[in-house]
């Protein structure tokens, strides 16, 4: 399963950096594959997609579920499978959590309880 996602995320990849969609609003937001994973029938790959400008999300999210099909057909040459699966686009929110894990270890609320553990 990690095999076939990270084949599929470097076909994503290289599809999104090349603007080999041809939807001009696709090309325009510009995003990066975070992660791709694979159902354990290996019939879906949900890719995380992260846009480089922030804001972007929900465009992003549209322009890659209208185009889930023609993104499908491009990288399907690229990548060595028996089936190609099927695409699932979802926004990629972990650098949110580890921001807010961030903010929450630097509270001044767990630095006090830090200092009260040392002593």
């Amino acid at each position: 399963m990690l095999r076939a996602g990270e084949l599929i995320r470097h076909a994503l990849a290289e599809v999104f950096l090349r603007g080999e969609t041809g939807d001009p609003e696709l090309e325009k937001i510009q995003c990066s594959v975070v992660e791709v994973q694979m159902s354990p029938d290996l019939k879906i790959a949900t890719a995380f997609v992260r846009p480089l400008i922030l804001g972007q999300e929900q465009k992003l999210l549209y322009a890659c579920t209208r185009n889930q099909k023609y993104i499908r057909g491009l990288i399907t040459p690229k990548v060595d499978m028996k089936f190609m699966p099927q695409l699932r686009f979802r926004i990629d929110t972990a650098l949110n959590y580890a921001d807010k894990i961030d903010a929450l270890l630097h509270s001044p609320e767990v630095a006090r309880d830090l200092k009260k553990d040392e002593t």
